[in-house]
């Protein structure tokens, strides 16, 4: 990585406003009010319009270190909302993305623990909590979910997206 996408990548995940830290529990869920010209476009999709969501996935997040299911699968173009229950009595999160850029995210994470940011592809939920990712896949492949509160990435806490 050269140094103008590193400034780029750091830069970004500074300077994204939000609600929430990793690892911290007092940071009230605001609702994400959805605007389409602030969309932007990403390398496994972009943020979706809620009113377009064709359908509802569930996804449990487990002090196990696991999602259930760990794998899901989606049809190019088409916008879903993720909903993300916390089963445990930690907090846990879940990041949508490349699997370099979760890796990337989670060193930071790891670096700086108390780093607040909030995107439209993650969700941070509080224990027994629920939060919710309205996505649109527009690249057809293969990506990931993960939880990037530190340890808990490196504990196995990823699963797969499949894009048709």
């Amino acid at each position: 990585m050269n140094i103008k996408a590193a400034f780029m990548a750091i830069t970004t995940f500074v300077s994204v406003s939000g609600a929430f830290a990793h690892g911290n529990e007092d940071h009230p869920a605001a609702a994400r009010t959805f605007d389409a010209s602030k969309v932007q476009d990403t390398a496994f999709g972009r943020e979706g319009d809620p009113a377009k969501a064709t359908r509802t996935m569930g996804v449990d997040l487990a002090d196990t270190m696991r999602f259930s299911p760990s794998a899901i699968t989606v049809k190019r173009g088409e916008t879903v909302k993720i909903v993300a229950t916390n089963r445990g009595r930690l907090l846990h999160e879940i990041v949508i993305g490349t699997p370099d850029e979760l890796s990337k995210h989670a060193d930071m994470m790891r670096k700086f623990p108390g780093m607040e940011h909030d995107a439209p592809y993650m969700a941070h939920v509080k224990p027994g909590g629920r939060g919710e990712v309205v996505w649109q896949f527009t690249k057809a492949g293969e990506f990931q979910f993960a939880c990037l509160v530190p340890g808990h990435f490196e504990a196995g806490m990823v699963g797969k997206v499949t894009v048709k």
